[in-house]
């Protein structure tokens, strides 16, 4: 069972990403990460995002913009220090830009929709490099985030390969949770790789999954 009292049926055995892969290697550790994100989507003050790890800490918040025209998500440490943004960008197809707070640009998830699933590609430079790596020049890598509509979940590959870097489920709600907006995703992630980076992709999955209903 889940953190949240769902089943959480990842089926796929994550192997050990080396050189690691994300944004920051402080984020990226040496065993599978299961991570539970809860989002409130009938806050008065926006979209909230809750991310906890399998002991029931905050590893991450995010809180989207209400009543205004610049659709961004601001994402905070379990401490509340600002690490990143999330902006849509007006384009076809969509597109979500994730940013430092200076306004660089970090990564550009393209999205693709199908009848039954989806597709989104996650663009960026690879910057969780070890120090034994550090005369490196970070790589460019493109992820590839594959989902079914019907079955609420999600495959998180290099693209070009077959290698998991993760997997994501969206959790079947009981009534009370529904009639209140809430939603809840859980996320297992490969040894090595950035779970911060990968949370944010599990929000654009969110978005991705609303978007696509509507």
């Amino acid at each position: 069972m889940g953190l949240f009292g769902h089943p959480t049926p990842f089926q796929t055995v994550l192997e050990p990403v080396d050189p690691p892969i994300g944004l920051n290697i402080d984020f990226c550790g040496p065993n599978v990460e299961t991570l539970h994100m809860k989002h409130n989507v009938a806050s008065l003050t926006g979209d909230k995002f809750v991310v906890n790890n399998e002991a029931g800490e905050v590893v991450l918040s995010c809180r989207g913009q209400a009543f205004t025209l610049i659709d961004k998500k601001v994402f905070k440490d379990s401490k509340g220090n600002p690490l990143f943004t999330i902006r849509n960008k007006i384009a076809i197809p969509k597109k979500q830009v994730i940013e430092a707070m200076d306004g660089t640009e970090l990564c550009r998830v393209n999205k693709k929709f199908l009848v039954t699933s989806f597709r989104m590609v996650a663009s960026f430079t690879n910057m969780a490099l070890t120090p034994k790596a550090s005369s490196v020049d970070p790589e460019e890598i493109e992820l590839e985030c594959k989902g079914d509509w019907l079955g609420r979940s999600a495959t998180i590959t290099i693209v070009g390969t077959d290698e998991v870097l993760g997997e994501i489920n969206r959790c079947f709600l009981d009534v009370k949770d529904v009639a209140v907006g809430k939603q809840t995703y859980a996320a297992r992630i490969a040894p090595g790789v950035d779970i911060i980076f990968m949370a944010a992709l599990c929000v654009c999955f969110d978005e991705a999954y609303n978007e696509g209903f509507n």
